[in-house]
This record gives C-alpha cells, structure tokens and sequence, in this order.
C-alpha cells in the first residue's frame, strides 16, 4: 500500500524513504547488548532537542513497566523529552517491583550518558512477558548505543532492527507536507515493529514517530489519538492485545495548532506503518483490506469492520481461498448493530460478490479466482447511511500455529 503523493487546497504530501532517519537532527542506533544471542536487540533514539511527546498506549489492565515508568516521565516532562530507548527479546511485563526498578534504571543509565535528565527518557520493551530485563548487558549496551548514534535512514533501519521479535522486516515510513502553499517542507517519520499478538484496539508493537514541526502538545495528541484510531486500531493479525503496546509522537514545542499537513502527515505515516504490521503478520500470506460502508454513524463501520478483520473464521478462509462469504456477514451480524437482512451487499476485488443479502452475483470460480491475490479487497456495504471504516487484516495459516506453538522454545 505504498503512499502515493496527494495535495489538497491546504497541503501536499510527498512520500519519503529512511523512516525516522528522514527527520532532520533525529538520530538513531540499534546494537547488539545481549538480551538476544545474535541479534540487534537494544534501540536509543535521541530527539536532539526537547520534544513535545503525545501517547497512546494499550487499554489491556495489565501495563508494563516501561509504559508505568514512561507515563510518569511524560507527566513530569511531556513538553521535554529527549529521548526514547527500547529493548526486543524482553517485554519487561509482568515483572513486579524489580520491573519498575529496571526500567527506571535504564532510563536513569541513558539519561547520565546524553547528559540529560532522567525523567526525558522513555523506556519501551517488548518480547516474552514475565521475564525480568538483564540489567547486567543493559549498561554496556547503552554506552554502545549512544557511541552508535548517527543521523539518516541506515541509522533509523538499525534502530527498526533492534525493536523486531518475530517481525520478518523493519518496519520504516516517513513524508514530506507542504502547508498552504508554504514553501517550507516538514517531515513526519517513524520506525514501529509488530507482527503478532495484534488486535485492533492498540494493537505487541512499538511505534515511534517524530517530525520538525512545531505545534503544542496537546493539538500533537489529539493529532495523534485521531490517527491511531483510524490505524492502528483498525487493525488484526490474531486478536490478541500485549501488554506494551505503545504509539509516541514527538513535535519541537510551539503555540500554534497541529496544522492540517502536519495531522495529515501524521495519519499517513500511522496508516503505513500499521498496514506494514498485517504485511508481515505472523505466518500470514495474504493482506485483507476491509471497507465498511453505508452505516448508520462510524462507530457503527468502525464495529463491524474491525469484527470482519479480527474473525478467525474470516481469516482462515482467506488462507485457504475459500469464497465462504457467509462468515464475514455473520462476522458482520455478531456485532449487534442492527443491521438489516435485504439491505446489504458485498464486494470482492471492486466485483460485487452478494447483492441486497441474498443473490449471489459471483460465481464460485470467479470468487475463488480473485481470493488467489496476495492483497484482497473486500466492500461491505450495510445499506443503511453514509457512514464508512477501513479495516486490515491479514489470513492466519499453519505457520502461524507454528511460530505461536514454539515461541518459547
């Protein structure tokens, strides 16, 4: 789903390569501490500056530590942050006081090697729950992190690297937008990992975004929450929620309003990097876009396009393309939102597939013929109002079974 430029009367977007290397003055680095064999599993990314932060995190009851710790450094120092370092193989989760401990420590360690205080250093972990962070390679990895920061994409894809756990590629998106006719440019970039336990409502991953934009830091929140919900909570890979999930925004402090380039920016790099989480979801081989349309209001497509995407039953028929239309509506239909039997129809690949709930139009060859596509498009619409949602997914398949059987092991 590669950005294509857009314009409008107020601002023009312009896609970029290298992620959050794309940001002037950000600089990244991601080595090799210990926490993994032989991996890259230790991310530092210096802000070069204070940055205005805005957050979502997960809505699971049970947080991890490093979100705990970062929420409290975003309530002392949210209009200052410095900095972000973020560890793969460890969620740091489920680790009682010494997880509070550590992640405290980790920030204070980075926080005397930057020179600045600790409270503008965020903490983000992710990997098995319940497995304390080994403090003993954490120091040296960060001297090594810091010694390792550099400006530009490859910095930015070592960074990616470093926050991967079964993600099968780094995960990189960034644009240009040009305001009003300004001839200033401004970017948005971001570097975000997630292949599994992802389910649409603050779906484990990691996702941080930064721009040379200014704007308060409440207009960046709203900015951003407007964004996730559009993104990352639309959409699925299994349906499971982490404990650590977490999206952070960074933007120079200024008096003014998020811009209309800067929110657009904003959603279009949110809305990549989430489609790339479903491309490269665990054992997945298709991707499924679903657009939910003539709904009575959006929470209502928002609903029922979010239970298309998060069926396994959905899913599992995409891996074995099957044209088994009856489980996306019932899929549609558990959701309760009154939907009416005779007004909706469905189509598959822009053909329509089911019209007015019970003719179907498409053949089972010519459906089967369109779900052999990598990237499947299916429409929904309900017949009932203007109202519409996206949604992506993507199939479950044996290899999903695999990689989850033997996570551990």
């Amino acid at each position: 789903m590669a950005l294509a430029s857009q314009s409008s009367e107020s601002f023009r977007l312009v896609d970029l390569r290298g992620g959050l290397g794309a940001v002037p003055d950000v600089r990244c680095s991601g080595v090799m501490s210990g926490i993994k064999r032989r991996k890259a599993d230790l991310a530092l990314i210096d802000l070069s500056g204070e940055r205005v932060c805005a957050a979502v995190i997960t809505t699971n009851d049970v947080k991890a530590a490093p979100l705990i710790v970062s929420n409290e450094h975003l309530a002392t120092d949210g209009d200052a942050i410095r900095a972000i370092v973020a560890n793969s193989g460890c969620a740091n989760a489920c680790t009682g006081e010494r997880g509070l401990t550590d992640a405290r420590e980790t920030a204070s360690r980075a926080a005397a090697l930057m020179g600045i205080r600790t409270s503008q250093v965020l903490v983000a972990s992710t990997g098995v729950i319940g497995v304390p962070l080994p403090m003993d390679v954490m120091g040296p990895g960060l001297e090594k992190a810091v010694r390792a920061l550099r400006t530009g994409s490859e910095a930015a894809l070592s960074a990616a690297e470093a926050i991967m756990t079964t993600d099968h590629v780094p995960k990189l998106e960034a644009c240009a937008y040009y305001d009003n006719g300004c001839q200033t440019r401004f970017v948005v970039g971001g570097i975000a990992k997630g292949a599994g336990m992802i389910a649409p409502n603050m779906a484990t991953m990691l996702a941080f975004i930064a721009t040379d934009a200014s704007c308060t830091r409440t207009s960046l929140q709203a900015a951003l929450a407007e964004a996730v919900d559009d993104t990352f909570n639309m959409i699925s890979v299994d349906g499971d929620m982490s404990t650590n999930d977490c999206v952070y925004a960074f933007a120079k402090p200024g008096t003014e309003e998020a811009s209309p380039g800067l929110r657009a920016a904003l959603h279009t790099v949110c809305r990549e990097l989430a489609f790339d989480m479903v491309k490269d979801g665990e054992g997945a081989s298709k991707t499924l876009t679903m657009h939910v349309t003539g709904a009575k209001n959006a929470a209502q497509a928002r609903q029922i396009a979010r239970a298309i995407i998060n069926s396994s039953l959905v899913k599992t028929a995409l891996y074995g393309e099957d044209p088994n239309w009856g489980r996306i509506i019932a899929a549609a239909g558990s959701v309760g939102s009154g939907m009416r039997e005779d007004a909706w129809s469905i189509t598959l690949g822009g053909s329509l597939w089911v019209d007015r709930g019970a003719l179907e139009v498409l053949s089972e060859a010519e459906a089967h013929a369109l779900l052999e596509h990598k990237s499947i498009k299916v429409g929904l619409d309900l017949g009932m109002g203007e109202a519409e949602a996206t949604g992506y997914g993507c199939d479950m398949t044996l290899e999903y079974v695999r990689i989850n059987a033997h996570y551990r092991t």
